[in-house]
Protein backbone atom coordinates (compact mmCIF):
# COMPACT_ATOMS: atom_id res chain seq x y z
CA UNK A 1 0.00 0.00 0.00
CA UNK A 2 1.41 3.32 -0.99
CA UNK A 3 1.20 6.49 1.03
CA UNK A 4 -1.22 9.20 -0.10
CA UNK A 5 0.25 12.61 -0.96
CA UNK A 6 -1.33 16.05 -1.21
CA UNK A 7 -0.57 16.15 -4.93
CA UNK A 8 -2.42 12.92 -5.82
CA UNK A 9 -5.40 12.99 -3.43
CA UNK A 10 -8.94 14.43 -3.43
CA UNK A 11 -11.36 14.65 -0.51
CA UNK A 12 -14.87 13.28 -1.13
CA UNK A 13 -17.59 14.06 1.45
CA UNK A 14 -20.91 12.24 1.13
CA UNK A 15 -24.23 13.23 2.71
CA UNK A 16 -22.99 15.18 5.76
CA UNK A 17 -26.43 16.74 6.08
CA UNK A 18 -27.95 18.27 9.18
CA UNK A 19 -30.55 15.49 9.37
CA UNK A 20 -28.52 12.46 8.30
CA UNK A 21 -25.67 13.35 10.69
CA UNK A 22 -28.04 12.72 13.59
CA UNK A 23 -28.60 9.13 12.41
CA UNK A 24 -24.92 8.33 13.01
CA UNK A 25 -25.12 7.42 16.69
CA UNK A 26 -21.96 5.27 16.56
CA UNK A 27 -19.87 8.43 16.31
CA UNK A 28 -20.83 11.25 18.70
CA UNK A 29 -22.37 14.04 16.62
CA UNK A 30 -19.94 16.73 17.82
CA UNK A 31 -16.95 14.50 16.98
CA UNK A 32 -18.32 13.57 13.56
CA UNK A 33 -18.98 17.21 12.67
CA UNK A 34 -15.59 18.30 14.03
CA UNK A 35 -13.81 15.74 11.87
CA UNK A 36 -15.75 16.69 8.74
CA UNK A 37 -14.79 20.31 9.38
CA UNK A 38 -11.13 19.34 9.91
CA UNK A 39 -11.10 17.46 6.58
CA UNK A 40 -12.76 20.39 4.78
CA UNK A 41 -10.44 23.02 6.27
CA UNK A 42 -7.36 20.89 5.65
CA UNK A 43 -8.34 20.32 2.03
CA UNK A 44 -9.04 24.02 1.52
CA UNK A 45 -5.82 25.09 3.22
CA UNK A 46 -3.67 22.72 1.17
CA UNK A 47 -5.44 23.19 -2.16
CA UNK A 48 -6.77 19.64 -2.41
CA UNK A 49 -9.83 19.19 -4.61
CA UNK A 50 -13.08 18.46 -2.77
CA UNK A 51 -16.28 16.87 -4.06
CA UNK A 52 -19.46 17.27 -2.00
CA UNK A 53 -22.71 15.42 -2.49
CA UNK A 54 -26.06 15.29 -0.74
CA UNK A 55 -29.16 13.15 -1.02
CA UNK A 56 -32.61 14.71 -1.15
CA UNK A 57 -31.60 17.97 0.53
CA UNK A 58 -35.10 19.32 0.09
CA UNK A 59 -36.42 16.67 2.48
CA UNK A 60 -35.79 19.09 5.34
CA UNK A 61 -37.67 17.05 7.93
CA UNK A 62 -35.39 14.06 7.48
CA UNK A 63 -32.15 14.64 5.56
CA UNK A 64 -31.89 18.40 5.19
CA UNK A 65 -29.13 20.52 3.70
CA UNK A 66 -25.41 19.88 3.93
CA UNK A 67 -23.72 21.16 7.08
CA UNK A 68 -23.66 24.97 6.82
CA UNK A 69 -19.99 24.94 7.84
CA UNK A 70 -19.18 23.26 4.52
CA UNK A 71 -20.66 26.21 2.65
CA UNK A 72 -18.59 28.62 4.76
CA UNK A 73 -15.33 26.66 4.34
CA UNK A 74 -15.71 25.46 0.76
CA UNK A 75 -18.06 27.86 -1.04
CA UNK A 76 -17.03 26.75 -4.55
CA UNK A 77 -17.33 23.03 -3.78
CA UNK A 78 -20.61 23.69 -1.99
CA UNK A 79 -22.02 25.55 -4.99
CA UNK A 80 -20.89 22.68 -7.27
CA UNK A 81 -22.17 19.95 -4.94
CA UNK A 82 -23.97 17.05 -6.52
CA UNK A 83 -27.54 17.04 -5.22
CA UNK A 84 -28.68 13.47 -5.73
CA UNK A 85 -32.40 12.81 -5.84
CA UNK A 86 -32.47 9.49 -4.01
CA UNK A 87 -29.70 7.44 -5.64
CA UNK A 88 -28.33 5.44 -2.70
CA UNK A 89 -24.90 4.53 -4.11
CA UNK A 90 -23.57 8.00 -4.91
CA UNK A 91 -21.18 6.45 -7.46
CA UNK A 92 -24.22 5.36 -9.49
CA UNK A 93 -25.05 9.05 -9.98
CA UNK A 94 -23.10 9.95 -13.13
CA UNK A 95 -22.71 13.58 -12.09
CA UNK A 96 -21.09 12.54 -8.81
CA UNK A 97 -18.82 9.88 -10.30
CA UNK A 98 -17.79 12.29 -13.06
CA UNK A 99 -17.03 15.03 -10.50
CA UNK A 100 -14.78 12.61 -8.62
CA UNK A 101 -13.05 11.53 -11.84
CA UNK A 102 -12.65 15.18 -12.90
CA UNK A 103 -10.45 15.88 -9.88
CA UNK A 104 -7.71 14.11 -11.83
CA UNK A 105 -6.58 12.38 -8.63
CA UNK A 106 -6.14 8.62 -8.20
CA UNK A 107 -6.42 8.68 -4.39
CA UNK A 108 -9.63 9.49 -2.59
CA UNK A 109 -10.03 10.31 1.09
CA UNK A 110 -13.73 9.63 1.60
CA UNK A 111 -16.19 10.11 4.45
CA UNK A 112 -19.95 9.80 4.50
CA UNK A 113 -22.99 9.44 6.67
CA UNK A 114 -24.22 6.84 7.22
CA UNK A 115 -21.31 4.43 6.91
CA UNK A 116 -23.43 1.36 6.20
CA UNK A 117 -25.74 3.01 3.66
CA UNK A 118 -24.05 6.11 2.20
CA UNK A 119 -20.36 5.14 2.42
CA UNK A 120 -19.85 1.44 1.69
CA UNK A 121 -20.97 1.31 -1.93
CA UNK A 122 -19.32 4.52 -3.24
CA UNK A 123 -16.03 3.51 -1.60
CA UNK A 124 -16.13 0.01 -3.08
CA UNK A 125 -17.33 1.30 -6.46
CA UNK A 126 -14.48 3.83 -6.67
CA UNK A 127 -12.01 1.12 -5.68
CA UNK A 128 -13.38 -1.24 -8.35
CA UNK A 129 -12.87 1.52 -10.91
CA UNK A 130 -9.19 1.67 -10.01
CA UNK A 131 -9.05 4.49 -7.47
CA UNK A 132 -7.23 4.09 -4.15
CA UNK A 133 -9.65 4.75 -1.31
CA UNK A 134 -9.24 5.56 2.36
CA UNK A 135 -12.43 5.96 4.39
CA UNK A 136 -12.17 8.25 7.41
CA UNK A 137 -14.14 6.24 9.98
CA UNK A 138 -14.45 8.97 12.61
CA UNK A 139 -16.05 11.30 10.04
CA UNK A 140 -18.69 8.64 9.38
CA UNK A 141 -21.19 6.79 11.53
CA UNK A 142 -24.11 4.39 11.48
CA UNK A 143 -27.31 3.97 13.43
CA UNK A 144 -25.94 1.09 15.52
CA UNK A 145 -22.63 -0.64 16.31
CA UNK A 146 -23.47 -3.81 14.37
CA UNK A 147 -24.21 -1.87 11.19
CA UNK A 148 -20.97 0.09 11.63
CA UNK A 149 -18.87 -3.04 12.19
CA UNK A 150 -20.38 -4.79 9.17
CA UNK A 151 -19.71 -1.72 7.00
CA UNK A 152 -16.06 -1.61 8.10
CA UNK A 153 -15.64 -5.34 7.46
CA UNK A 154 -17.25 -5.13 4.04
CA UNK A 155 -15.05 -2.23 2.96
CA UNK A 156 -11.86 -3.79 4.31
CA UNK A 157 -12.59 -7.10 2.60
CA UNK A 158 -13.04 -5.24 -0.68
CA UNK A 159 -9.66 -3.52 -0.23
CA UNK A 160 -10.70 -0.11 1.06
CA UNK A 161 -8.30 1.27 3.65
CA UNK A 162 -9.88 2.45 6.90
CA UNK A 163 -8.37 5.38 8.77
CA UNK A 164 -9.10 8.22 11.17
CA UNK A 165 -9.03 11.97 10.67
CA UNK A 166 -5.75 12.48 12.51
CA UNK A 167 -4.05 9.54 10.80
CA UNK A 168 -4.95 10.55 7.25
CA UNK A 169 -4.07 14.21 7.84
CA UNK A 170 -0.68 13.17 9.27
CA UNK A 171 -0.11 10.85 6.30
CA UNK A 172 -0.80 13.69 3.89
CA UNK A 173 1.25 16.27 5.84
CA UNK A 174 4.40 14.12 6.06
CA UNK A 175 6.25 16.88 7.98
CA UNK A 176 4.74 19.13 10.67
CA UNK A 177 7.31 21.83 9.76
CA UNK A 178 5.94 22.03 6.19
CA UNK A 179 3.30 24.47 4.90
CA UNK A 180 0.75 21.61 5.08
CA UNK A 181 1.80 21.01 8.67
CA UNK A 182 1.12 24.67 9.45
CA UNK A 183 -2.42 24.17 8.12
CA UNK A 184 -2.99 20.83 9.86
CA UNK A 185 -1.48 21.31 13.30
CA UNK A 186 -3.98 23.90 14.59
CA UNK A 187 -6.88 21.82 13.23
CA UNK A 188 -5.84 18.71 15.15
CA UNK A 189 -5.01 20.29 18.50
Amino acid sequence: MHSFNLQDTAVILIDHQVGTNTWASTTPLALLQRNVIVLAKFAKGTGMPVVLTSSQETNVNVQGPLMPELQDILPEAFAARIQRQGVVNAWDDEAFANACRATGKRNFVMAGVTTDICMVMPAISALQEGFNVQVVCDACGSSNPIAEEMAWRRMERAGVRLTSTGAVVAELVKNWASPAGAVAFPLLT
